[in-house]
């Protein structure tokens, strides 16, 4: 089949989509609000996606997942994201970058240790990668695992864990290795409750305020040899194959907000009168519709490309890359524009448009910036 795009979705995927939508609009929708304007984590909507497989999306059904391919996964975010971008962010993280990477890379006793309490939402899962002085450049970790007896010692500080403040599984970056010997990293599965984890306050941040993100550090923290995900010195390896399921993600959340912008300013582009008629009838708000509209629609083609390429076990690197830096900018242009159709009244917390605006600015920063996905696409042209 080669790299021949499938365009048209499943009837199972179409379904799956009607399905989240019609939830998120029930269930969702008004509950980002709360959770905005509270920092509110809502553990009973958390135990209810739990009962409907959203935290397990693509975990087999052996391990207590839904089973889903890649297409139908980003679906999910993206109506979720649609909805609330918060939850459509722990969704994201929690699958993609937490409960994949042990289902891909574990053993089979590490699979039927952790993901069925993943997959339920029992336990809520991170990416722990950044560090103080390790943020975009990953060679700079300074996170160290000391293999001690018949398990490790884990010391070190990491910031910026998205879902941090609630979770229960913790996958943790370190240098695995005497100090004197070639840096060589390790991933380990940290449980929350183990001894020497200790999370830090919940970050103020501009958007995406229902996320509890916080810092969490590792003081003599040990945990067994069994807790290691991979070989060791494997964790390059595994961070960017993780990566790149991470950027799938990120960009089927950017794809979700933009998808509410645009919607929230054709609904008010029509009620809204000026001068006599709706303001959707002038030139201007008519142009940026419009190339709103097909950002969002190129958005969501790059998305699913990337997508269907992963599913079919097709090299994915540049189309990831490519499907976060459009769809993230797309949706912090489609708030951008559509704040300004709102007009004053966008600039208020009346009307949704000013936390989309909020929430979406973050998706050009997390799982890579803009600027390193340019980076990465870029090498992959250059064949560097």
């Amino acid at each position: 089949m080669g790299n021949t795009l499938r365009l048209e979705l499943t009837m199972k995927q179409a379904v799956i989509r009607r399905t989240v939508r019609k939830y998120s609009e029930h269930r969702l929708a008004d509950v980002a609000v709360e959770m905005d304007r509270g920092g509110i984590f809502p553990w009973d909507i958390i135990r209810e996606m739990g009962s409907l497989q959203y935290f397990g999306l693509e975990i087999p059904g052996k391990y207590g997942g839904a089973g889903l391919d890649t297409v139908s996964y980003a679906i999910v975010i993206e109506e979720i994201s649609r909805a609330n971008a918060a939850m459509g962010l722990c969704l994201s993280v929690h699958n993609s970058v937490c409960a994949y990477p042990v289902y891909q890379f574990g053993t089979e006793a590490q699979k039927k240790a952790f993901l069925p309490s993943l997959a339920s939402g029992e336990k809520i899962g991170t990416f722990c990668l950044t560090e103080p002085n390790a943020g975009s450049d990953a060679s700079s970790l300074e996170s160290r695992a000391v293999l001690d007896g018949d398990g490790y010692i884990l010391n070190g500080n990491k910031i910026f864990v998205t879902n941090g403040g609630v979770s229960g599984i913790n996958l943790i970056f370190a240098l695995d290795g005497p100090a004197d010997e070639r840096r060589r990293y390790s991933v380990f599965i940290v449980e929350s409750d183990r001894a020497g984890l200790e999370k830090g306050p919940v970050e103020e941040l501009m958007g995406m305020r229902g996320n509890p993100v916080c810092p969490i550090s590792l003081n003599d923290c040990r945990i067994p040899l069994e807790n290691r995900l991979g070989q060791g010195g494997e964790g390059l390896k595994i961070a960017l194959s993780t990566l790149n399921g991470g950027r799938i993600g990120i960009g089927a959340q950017s794809l979700g907000i933009a998808q509410a912008c645009l919607d929230v300013s054709i609904r008010y582009a029509k009620e809204r009168r000026q001068f006599g008629k709706a303001i959707g009838s002038f030139g201007a708000v008519q142009n940026h519709l419009a190339d709103m509209a097909t950002r969002v629609e190129a958005s969501r083609l790059l998305v699913y490309r990337a997508c269907d390429l992963r599913d079919r076990n097709i090299r994915h690197v540049r189309e990831s890359a490519m499907a976060k830096v459009f769809a993230s900018e797309t949706a912090v242009e489609a708030a951008r524009v559509g704040v300004q159709i709102h007009g004053g009244y966008g600039y208020t917390k009346a009307y949704p448009v000013e936390r989309y605006y909020r929430d979406a600015k973050v998706c050009e920063i997390y799982e890579g910036t803009s600027e390193v996905q340019r980076m990465v696409i870029a090498r992959e042209l250059l064949g560097s």
